[in-house]
């Protein structure tokens, strides 16, 4: 028993990935980089398709990270809302191990009210410098960084509301309180080119 618990402890401690400071590949103020994906629906969309949305969060995610998964919830809360408050949400997957079929199957299992799009080649995670999941980018409305890292504090109970209130603060017209925290989840497994 005891090892089996070890192992398993092990196992997630190698699967949850910590983006540091230094790692950023876009500092705040930096303007996002444009993508192009296809949303579950069949749609592709990019940046243009949110140009009306006063704030726009994009979140690295995928379907099969345990750290991703416990969040699932709670992004789609973020999403219902702040819909009403023309706040736009995405989220971007590109496991290479993951397509487009899994993603459909969860957003009905899940009932997502925002677009969850499947970009193969990786190539938005990289130009935002995504490297795990779940990986929050909350952009102002000329679509600079206004905020990126972790959503809150705790996958379980957490205290600090980092994207959330990025967004308050943005509709509000006021400076970010925190416009950095590190990401933490499973690494994107990017195809192999």
């Amino acid at each position: 028993m005891k090892t089996a618990l070890g192992l398993s402890l092990m196992f997630a401690l190698t699967l949850t990935v910590c983006v540091q400071a230094d790692d950023l590949i876009l500092k705040t103020g930096a303007a996002a980089p444009d993508f192009k994906a296809t949303a579950t629906c069949g749609t592709e969309i990019s940046l243009e398709t949110f140009k009306e949305a006063e704030v726009l969060v994009i979140v690295f995610n995928c379907n099969t990270c345990p750290v991703a998964i416990a969040y699932e919830d709670r992004i789609n809360e973020l999403a219902k809302n702040f819909k009403d408050r023309n706040v736009a949400l995405v989220t971007i997957n590109n496991h290479r191990s993951e397509t487009i079929e899994d993603m459909k199957k969860r957003v009905e299992e899940k009932g997502f009210v925002f677009p969850y799009a499947y970009e193969e080649s990786g190539d938005s995670a990289r130009a935002f410098g995504a490297k795990v999941t779940p990986h929050c980018f909350v952009l102002c409305k000329d679509r600079k960084v206004a905020y990126q890292g972790a959503i809150d504090d705790s996958q379980k109970d957490p205290k600090n509301h980092y994207v959330k209130d990025a967004i308050e603060s943005l509709l509000e017209g006021k400076t970010v309180p925190v416009d950095y925290k590190p990401a933490f989840g499973c690494g994107i497994k990017f195809k192999q080119n």
